[in-house]
């Protein structure tokens, strides 16, 4: 397929970005365009989706109770560090170059979407929604409802989110680099202080919230039954 303005899908110029950091200078002048707003440099985040984990990544991880689940997985930075702990876990991401790369380093990715069936479903300890990943799809109380039903009901869902501040937020969003233009796509920004509402929404309740090298987490569990009603 051309890249041309028109006709590129976000997950072909989303490929074309993770391959680009192969090359010199290939994380400058990737940029997110908010419809209706500004336009944000993506180097920072793409060298650190596409490098390995860090410590901040690995306190994370120490969090992650059991067999892992990383949803939006990217080039599977967070995957790879799990397999080379040795550890159960498999990452999900719909773009085939990304998955690609995370094989290719020895962990276990899924090109599929995160809301089609996957292996183990209802039986997985922790589930990952790491770098704002809880904006996948523009609707983070359907995304969680989504989680709650990937993990077990000791299940850990650890979500990174934006600082607190930034409220609950829908936006359209494209990729672009030069003259190329990526799909709008629906995304959205939940802050550290706005991740009670969705999560209720989903069954679940913020457990702890943290806060590392400038990055917000925070860990939901399931709510118990009594609170969703359906005991007197």
């Amino acid at each position: 397929m051309s890249l041309a303005i028109t006709g590129v899908t976000t997950t072909d110029l989303y490929g074309t970005a993770l391959r680009s950091m192969n090359e010199p200078g290939g994380q400058r002048h990737w940029y997110a365009r908010y419809e209706g707003g500004p336009r944000r440099s993506l180097g920072e985040a793409l060298r650190r989706w596409c490098g390995t984990a860090d410590s901040t990544d690995a306190d994370l991880l120490a969090r992650a109770p059991g067999t892992v689940l990383d949803l939006g997985c990217g080039p599977g930075r967070l995957v790879i560090e799990l397999a080379r702990q040795g550890r159960e876990s498999a990452g999900v991401d719909t773009s085939r170059v990304a998955v690609r790369l995370a094989r290719s380093a020895g962990a276990t990715a899924i090109c599929r979407s995160i809301f089609d069936p996957v292996p183990g479903e209802g039986r997985w300890d922790s589930v990952l929604l790491a770098d704002g990943n809880v904006g996948i799809g523009g609707d983070p109380a359907a995304l969680l409802s989504r989680c709650r039903e990937l993990i077990g009901p000791a299940g850990r869902v650890l979500v990174e989110l934006d600082p607190p501040g930034t409220g609950l937020r829908a936006d359209r969003v494209r990729l672009e680099h030069g003259s190329q233009r990526g799909s709008w796509f629906d995304w959205a920004h939940v802050g550290a202080d706005a991740v009670d509402e969705p999560a209720a929404q989903a069954g679940l309740r913020v457990d702890e919230t943290w806060e590392r090298a400038g990055r917000s987490f925070a860990a939901l569990v399931p709510m118990p039954v009594r609170h969703l009603g359906l005991v007197s």
